[in-house]
Order: structure tokens, then C-alpha cells, then sequence
């Protein structure tokens, strides 16, 4: 789910923090640690995220969070802050399709933000294993739901800004959840009132490369065309750098259209235009076109044994727990 870091500077099992017991470590990526941990009053399993910025932060011996040099002590507690900040909004967003925020709070000269932690599998895995060509059944299942939660985030004035298969996870019965807001960032603004902000090849758009770029819900939206993209093809789309150099990269609609509606496909490529202007604009323009319907063409033979294992997959998830 999450990237490793070359020097690993996470917590030990059996640390202490607040009311929490660190289990394990999950994983870290360019902004925190996460980690399983348990509530030491409830027995309740959690998942807490650590702000940690890779570029302006470090470990010290005592286990505590501080700037790695005075050059960078103001970019530091200048994203301190609005981890804090943000987080006390997303406390206060309740939707099926978002991670739930028990809590947050200030320690160890940073911020720590407790999670909800629920069964499931998380989508890179799954697509890990599978190569790609996820079912348009599982497509037209799982991302729907992640819109509307979307769309509950951008009407905080809230932005995600790290959506990708690994940052989504899949419940029993095929229930999305949109997780890690570690790079949650509020609108409009310049990206450049954003310290440190990590960009995830192939899935972050153009205006995410600019610190002056302009970010919106369709900086969401653009991600999370490319992470539908990726289901079909097995690997992330070209990075927007490149496609803004040079596009080579063929159009859904031409490259899987014998699989898949061609309705799918152009919503898909709709959401990753390279020029922000031209994508949709919000997530309910974007749900619409998702659920226009037209249908499939017949499948080939060497489709359907691709598809075969997904497609059990797919119906197991959905027929769980209901």
C-alpha cells in the first residue's frame, strides 16, 4: 500500500503514544508513518499516520519529530500546521466511502491521525496479482462509490491529492475506501502554500508538478481516471510530465475498446486530459459520464479466461455480507 523508504525511521513495536500501542509498522510514504496500533483502554485495532515529511523532517533518538536543518524549520511546521488543520476537518467528514478519523492530536513534535482500521484488500495488491484487466462489473462496482466520497471531500473545500489503487481499499461485499490523507490539501489555492508535496507517477496530474499549479477537484478527478486506467492495463499510465512533453499514450477507447463500453472507456480518457480545463470539473460531471451505459461488445475467448478469475473474485466480493 505504501512506498519504503531508503532509511527507515519508523516507531518500534510497543511504542507508546497517547492511548495507543504501535503494533506494527504498515508502511511509509513521502509525507508519514502508518502504523497498526492498538487502543490500550478499548482493545480496538486502529491504523494512525504519523506526519513525518521525508525532505524536511527526522527521526531523533528519543523518538521525537523535528526539522532536519534550520532551512527547513519553517516548511516543517509550516506543513505541521496544515496536517493538523486538515486533519481536524476530515475528523468532522462521515461518509461510507472514506476512511473514518477517530481522532488527532500533537506529540513527539508532530501530528498523529487515528484511524478507523477495517478488513479488506487494498487495490495495488490485488492488481499486483492480477495483471490488470479488472471486469467492467468490478470498475462500474467499486469507483461510483469512491466519487460520491469525493465529492463529500471537495464540498469541505478538501482535496485529496494522493489518489492511486494502493490508497484505495475493498471491503468484503466490494465496498470502496478511499484512504491516506497524508497530502489532504485545502482549495483554491497554489500548490506552492503546500510544503513538500510528493507526487505519485502516473497518477498525479500536471498541475501537481508546478509549485505555482493551480489545484482543484479536477487535480482529483485526473488521478482517479488514471488509477481506473491502471485496473484495465496493470501499470500506471505515463507520468502527466511526460504526456505534457510528448503524448504517446493511445486513448482508452482505442486501445481497450474490444473489453470494454466505449461509454467507460471515454469517461476515462475525459478525466485524463492533460489540460485541466478540459476534464471534468467536478466529481458529480465525472460520476455522470461513468454511469452512462451502452453495452459491452462481445467478449473474445482469451478475454473471458482473463476475466474468468476476476470475475469470481468480483462476485464473491459482492455477495459477501450482504
Amino acid at each position: 500500500m505504501f512506498s519504503t523508504r531508503k532509511k527507515d525511521q519508523s516507531l518500534p513495536p510497543g511504542t507508546c503514544i497517547d492511548r495507543y500501542r504501535l503494533t506494527r509498522t504498515l508502511g511509509g510514504g513521502g509525507f508519514s508513518y502508518v502504523y497498526l496500533a492498538e487502543d490500550v483502554e478499548t482493545a480496538e485495532q486502529v491504523v494512525i499516520k504519523e506526519f513525518i515529511p521525508a525532505r524536511t523532517a527526522q527521526r531523533l533518538p528519543d523518538g521525537t519529530v523535528a526539522p532536519k536543518s534550520g532551512e527547513v524549520a519553517a516548511r516543517f511546521n509550516q506543513g505541521r500546521r496544515l496536517f493538523f488543520q486538515e486533519a481536524s476537518a476530515l475528523a468532522t467528514l462521515r461518509h461510507p466511502n472514506i476512511v473514518r478519523v477517530i481522532t488527532f492530536f500533537r506529540a513527539n513534535g508532530t501530528v498523529y491521525l487515528v484511524m478507523e482500521h477495517q478488513e479488506g484488500r487494498n487495490l495495488q495488491h490485488y492488481l499486483t496479482e492480477r495483471g490488470g484487466r479488472l471486469s467492467e462489473t468490478f470498475l462500474r462496482t467499486v469507483f461510483p462509490p469512491l466519487l460520491d466520497g469525493l465529492e463529500a471531500i471537495h464540498a469541505h473545500d478538501l482535496l485529496h491529492l494522493d489518489i492511486k489503487p494502493g490508497n484505495i481499499h475493498i471491503r468484503p461485499g466490494g465496498r470502496p475506501l478511499l484512504l491516506d490523507f497524508g497530502a489532504v490539501h485545502g482549495f483554491p489555492q497554489s500548490r506552492s502554500t503546500q510544503p513538500g508535496q510528493v507526487v505519485s507517477a502516473g497518477f498525479s496530474p500536471i498541475e501537481q508538478y508546478d509549485p505555482n499549479g493551480y489545484v482543484g477537484p479536477w487535480t482529483d478527478i485526473y488521478a482517479l481516471g488514471a488509477t481506473m486506467r491502471a485496473c484495465i492495463e496493470g501499470k500506471p499510465p505515463p507520468s502527466a510530465r511526460d504526456r505534457s512533453e510528448r503524448d504517446d499514450m493511445k486513448r482508452a477507447v482505442d486501445a481497450f475498446g474490444k473489453c470494454y463500453s466505449r461509454s467507460l472507456l471515454a469517461a476515462i480518457d475525459w478525466a485524463m486530459e492533460i489540460d485541466p480545463l478540459l476534464r471534468p470539473q467536478s466529481a458529480a460531471e465525472f460520476r455522470e459520464a461513468l454511469l452512462a451505459e451502452d453495452p459491452p461488445p462481445p467478449a473474445t475467448d482469451d478475454a473471458e479466461a482473463r476475466a474468468g478469475g476476476l470475475g469470481r473474485w468480483v462476485g464473491s466480493l459482492l455477495g459477501k455480507q450482504r
